[in-house]
């Protein structure tokens, strides 16, 4: 069966989601309520036409057969994200396939980091480990309770949305923790207002929150109070 294409082919906001499990299905949800055209690919039906009337289009099959992904022309989106979870060699294959058949950004679901590391070399140009990094945030959330969310930029560096420490509140940031530990703070957030780049001289106050930007261990060290 060949499917119409979702548009001319190449456009940044077309996606094709392979894996409709509760990651793949909220994940395809999102994208189409930011504007985004989804296929949605699964080698169920129940989960296929439970999204029929939600995203663009969606169809049944086995993903890590080649002949079929050409079949639906998914060379065409952008961007393939292949979320099976649970059957790590269906995984592996269905990445082989997309890399084989030319598709440009393929983003992968992890369990691990060495399934993480498997699919990297197999062609993936992206990772994720949702429940890997939940578990991490969660756990800098329970240990540093400062610590208000995350993002990782890599190779030890990472933006920190952070409670004020009380140890320098109400004193210019070029005179605090910050400035010795070359943190830059992006933005602060102080009640309903947000403050873009803030100046050295600026001071912020115990309500405040901040957006940090630096290693992690630095910044780490800064939320503990």
């Amino acid at each position: 069966m060949r499917l119409p294409k979702v548009s001319s082919g190449g456009n940044r906001d077309e996606f094709a989601v392979i894996g409709l499990g509760r990651f793949g299905s909220s994940l395809a949800r999102t994208l189409v309520s930011r504007g985004a055209s989804v296929l949605g690919i699964d080698r169920s039906p129940e989960p296929v036409q439970e999204l029929a009337d939600e995203l663009t289009q969606t169809v049944v099959l086995d993903a890590t057969n080649e002949a079929a992904l050409r079949e639906v022309d998914i060379a065409v989106f952008s961007t393939v994200i292949v979320a099976i979870g649970s059957n790590f060699e269906a995984n592996l294959l269905t990445t082989v396939a997309l890399r084989e058949l030319g598709v440009n950004n393929i983003i992968c679901k992890a369990l691990n980091l060495r399934q993480r590391d498997i699919l990297l070399k197999v062609g993936a140009n992206r990772v994720v480990l949702p429940e890997y990094e939940a578990g991490y945030r969660l756990a800098l959330e329970l240990t540093i309770p400062g610590m208000l969310g995350q993002i990782d930029l890599g190779p030890g560096y990472t933006i920190s949305e952070i409670k004020t420490p009380s140890r320098i509140a109400n004193q210019p940031l070029n005179r605090s923790d910050f400035a010795k530990r070359n943190l830059n703070v992006l933005a602060v957030k102080r009640g309903d207002h947000l403050i873009v780049s803030p100046s050295q001289d600026f001071v912020p106050q115990t309500e405040d929150v901040l957006v940090v930007l630096g290693k992690l261990a630095d910044v780490e060290r800064c939320a503990e109070d």
